[in-house]
């Protein structure tokens, strides 16, 4: 599917879907996040262009995006949207259920989004959603998924296995949100060996 945007009068870009976004208002406030995106599937670059284009009356032309590796389906190095290149970085590092959007001036011009898993109940995307928006609120990533501690060693634990298989030339295909399907079996079966026990009278 490719993605479509279209161009207005005064030559910006506007989303040929509306978004499902909420940010927090753009004087200062606290928090991990600038607000929440409840992208309708995982492949990024199908998701990215609506979002850029409403974004962009923001932080103005967009030049780079980041995102966590192995979270999307479909993630190229670059996106072409309202006829300009975006640059999009994959990294382990970056934290789960978040993009980072970074306008010319890096220092300025960037938002981190919390990124609501696709297949979420819409009550309870709306909940996170508005308040991730809310300026004073200051709850983390984990907080805001409402994800326990325990929740969070076990995806952790999951995405070390993850990176540890795929480093030693296993591969995967990412199913939906963190399920994953091995490409090739984690051990090769062995044939089972059968010991000649010595014969006794």
């Amino acid at each position: 599917m490719t993605p479509q945007t279209r161009k207005n009068d005064q030559n910006g870009t506007v989303p040929a879907h509306t978004p499902r976004l909420r940010l927090k208002a753009k004087a200062p406030h606290g928090g991990y996040v600038d607000g929440a995106w409840w992208p309708h599937g995982d492949d990024l670059a199908v998701e990215l262009p609506d979002l850029l284009a409403v974004l962009s009356v923001r932080l103005g032309r967009i030049d780079r995006v980041s995102y966590r590796l192995g979270a999307w389906a479909n993630a190229p190095r670059k996106l072409t949207t309202g006829g300009r290149a975006v640059r999009l970085d994959g990294y382990r590092l970056q934290p789960r259920n978040t993009i980072e959007v970074r306008g010319l001036d890096d220092d300025r011009d960037r938002l981190i989004l919390l990124v609501i898993p696709p297949r979420t109940d819409p009550d309870d995307a709306h909940t996170t959603m508005m308040a991730a928006a809310q300026s004073d609120n200051a709850a983390t990533i984990d907080g805001l998924l409402m994800i326990s501690p325990r929740g969070r060693d076990r995806r952790t634990q999951a995405s070390a296995a993850q990176d540890r298989w795929e480093s030693e030339g296993g591969t995967s295909v990412p199913v939906s949100g963190d399920q994953y399907v091995s490409a090739q079996p984690p051990f090769p079966r062995l044939p089972r060996l059968v010991t000649a026990l010595p014969f006794r009278r």
